[in-house]
């Protein structure tokens, strides 16, 4: 990973979902050329599911933007019948910030939420397919470890790997 370059103006985060979440968040996604057009309206439709039902969606969600543009943004929630485990959802960060440092700055926003909230575990799930080699590293260097390899999940040839992080 790269360090941030010293002219990267300091992140500001919100919490809060707004109409027009749904038509960045789709942009984003589509930008990062990792995910599938089912994926992207997955992302999309987790959005619209937060404006629909606020809180008893179950979707909470941290962006980041730079002049006045989406540049990141992750969606997390607790896992359905825990006390304090959370699921991490998606972490997105566009091309042009990816090894600045903007995800790990975005996951530790996260996490800070999480622990606000009650959390003392966030799970995050990846593919094993070599495109999400970085992704993988990603977790390691923030802390995350393996908990689960369930092979051949996505497809064959392709696994799940569960990375889990205790904040507490």
């Amino acid at each position: 990973m790269s360090t941030p370059p010293e002219d990267l103006p300091p992140l500001a985060f919100r919490a809060v979902v707004r109409p027009e979440d749904i038509e960045d968040v789709q942009s984003l996604v589509r930008a990062t050329g990792f995910f599938s057009d089912e994926e992207v309206s997955i992302a999309t439709e987790l959005v619209e599911q937060r404006l629909a039902k606020g809180p008893a969606s179950g979707y909470e969600f941290i962006f980041t933007e730079q002049g006045g543009s989406l540049i990141g943004y992750t969606c997390y929630g607790r896992v359905p019948l825990t006390r304090s485990s959370f699921d991490l959802y998606w972490i997105v960060v566009a091309p042009t910030m990816q090894g600045m440092g903007v995800g790990r700055r975005l996951l530790a926003e996260t996490e800070r939420a999480v622990v606000r909230t009650g959390g003392t575990t966030l799970y995050a799930e990846t593919s094993s397919r070599d495109q999400y080699a970085p992704t993988r590293s990603f977790y390691r260097a923030s802390g995350y470890s393996v908990a689960a390899e369930l092979s051949d999940f996505y497809a064959p040839g392709d696994s799940k790997i569960v990375f889990v992080k205790r904040l507490a």
